[in-house]
């Protein structure tokens, strides 16, 4: 029976560009996505551009523009990014759109109408110079757990959010003075009626996340949770539909983290083939998965699942969270004021999106933070990619003479470990094990290339014709089985397999390959990278 498979990407901050360490955390979403349509499965991938919050009017501030005028320059670029790496959302959208902030305004009503949120007059950072209330990103501190500078939304170090209290020791982002206490009205999420169904549920599910997912959740969980505020003083933003809060705006995680909610509300009333709540609601046959680096697991694991919780309509909660540790860029932190790394965009200018995606998946940063560097990526590429699986197709293919699929035999201990090979790397991808999915697959291509060197059929071709047809054929169906299973890896070089072979859509299952095809304009699919 088909599983309706929600799959959220994070959303990233469209005030900078994105990095590779970036790809690396929110890849796994796409991967999945591929995966499960492989299966059959009704898939769903949804995911946009975080337009509201603090940096992008600190970001508009300095260019002196808009802060849509900066959300949509990133935008654009983050689109031109994904279509880059080949990333198959089904939508990709914008925070500020109407659509969006309307559904979004709505499910925060919802909240409210049924106890879940509340007024509080409370102390509040001010700033007396700028004469304005400071949310947490606009407030400079020393992180009380770690000591490092930070910005008071998350300390980058050790990931703590300062308090309220924490705050006051601030200072203003913008002009340095010393932040002082002021009472301001405020609505608050009641996080802390949701402890025991939080527990419950991360309990039921954790098994299934990340190790980093798992740590974090609980770590929260222990110290208990926390009531939140959920407004801002701000003028670009999400209104809140409630009487008296018209000079403020909807906090960003709430606005954006409900966006897989309506963007899948959206998607479903155009398709008019299927319905969000069967992807949302309890008893669909439906599973949830979150991707994002690891910096967002709260806001996944705890926050999300509170705000449905909080609709009281039998919402089904995220069952997986996919979290990513952080790629480094030559040992040291990408940052782009330092010159450290490249642009996501600046690397598909110098390499094929493919072999970026292979590398960043056979090499990601799983279980621990991982290194990138040009010589290990070139390596990957011309010793992997372009000698093993590259060699395979263009020497089986483009074999001298060859002019169609020959109609030989299936070897049937080649069959077997194909067929072996699907069960085992679906289920290395369905326990999150994607390095070593990669790398049962790249076996098959080891595979292929061993049979072809020991069977050699370039002798068999003058001495047995119908021994060289069998090993021809064989590795063409190593071939076409190999389109199906590194399309989740390489999309791209796995269209031209298909197109070469003349292969449907693929699947995940095993397939053979129709004899006596014609053989037309087999191009190789990869060329090497000469070293600088």
């Amino acid at each position: 029976m088909k599983r309706n498979i929600l799959i959220g990407g994070a959303w990233p901050y469209a005030n900078s560009s994105l990095h590779l360490g970036h790809i690396a955390g929110l890849i796994s979403g796409d991967f999945l996505a591929r995966y499960y349509r492989l299966k059959g499965d009704n898939v769903l991938y949804v995911s946009g551009s975080d337009c509201h919050g603090t940096p992008i009017t600190e970001r508009a501030k300095k260019e002196k523009c808009s802060p849509k005028d900066i959300a949509s320059k990133y935008d654009e670029e983050f689109n031109r990014m994904f279509e880059g790496y080949q990333f198959s959302y089904d939508l990709y959208s914008r925070t500020f759109e109407d659509y969006h902030k309307e559904k979004v305004k709505e499910l925060f009503r919802k909240l409210y109408d049924n106890g879940y949120i509340y007024e509080k007059i409370e102390p509040q950072a001010y700033c007396e110079h700028c004469n304005k209330f400071l949310s947490d990103r606009e407030i400079i501190l020393e992180c009380p757990e770690c000591g490092a500078e930070t910005k008071g939304d998350q300390c980058d170090s050790c990931l703590h959010v300062p308090t309220g209290k924490e705050l006051m020791d601030g200072n203003c982002i913008d002009c340095g003075s010393k932040v002082v206490e002021r009472e301001n009205k405020v609505l608050y999420l009641a996080l802390s009626k949701f402890q025991k169904q939080i527990e419950d549920h991360t309990e039921k599910v954790k098994s299934e996340w990340r190790i980093n997912a798992q740590n974090e959740t609980t770590k929260y969980l222990k110290q208990g949770l926390l009531d939140r505020a959920v407004t801002r003083d701000l003028t670009w933003g999400v209104d809140i539909p409630i009487d008296g809060y018209d000079d403020k705006k909807m906090y960003v995680w709430i606005d954006a983290v409900l966006g897989y909610v309506t963007n899948t509300m959206k998607l479903c009333e155009e398709r008019k083939d299927c319905t969000w709540e069967d992807f949302w609601k309890e008893g669909h046959n439906n599973k949830i998965y979150m991707c994002h680096g690891k910096d967002n697991i709260m806001f996944h694991s705890i926050i999300l699942n509170a705000l449905l919780l909080g609709q009281e309509e039998n919402y089904h909660l995220v069952d997986t969270i996919v979290s990513a540790e952080y790629l480094n860029f030559n040992d040291q932190k990408f940052s782009k004021s330092k010159g450290i790394g490249m642009t996501a965009l600046e690397a598909l200018d110098l390499y094929n999106s493919d072999s970026l995606r292979y590398h960043l998946l056979s090499n990601g940063p799983e279980k621990k933070d991982t290194n990138f560097t040009i010589e290990d990526f070139e390596n990957t590429h011309n010793g992997e990619i372009l000698n093993k699986f590259g060699n395979l197709v263009n020497r089986t293919l483009r074999f001298k003479g060859l002019e169609e699929v020959p109609a030989g035999n299936l070897d049937e201990k080649i069959k077997d470990s194909i067929e072996k090979t699907y069960e085992e790397v679906g289920e290395l991808i369905e326990k999150l094990e994607f390095r070593e999915a990669v790398k049962r697959v790249m076996e098959l291509v080891e595979l292929g290339n061993k049979f072809y060197d020991e069977k050699e059929p370039w002798i068999a071709k003058k001495e047995n014709i119908e021994e060289f047809n069998n090993i021809i054929y064989t590795c063409t169906v190593i071939i076409a089985n190999l389109s199906n299973l590194f399309e989740p890896v390489m999309p791209t070089a796995c269209k031209k397999i298909r197109k070469y072979l003349n292969l449907p859509e693929g699947s995940w299952n095993f397939i053979t390959v129709e004899k006596e095809l014609k053989l037309e304009n087999i191009e190789p699919l990869f060329s090497r990278i000469e070293k600088k």
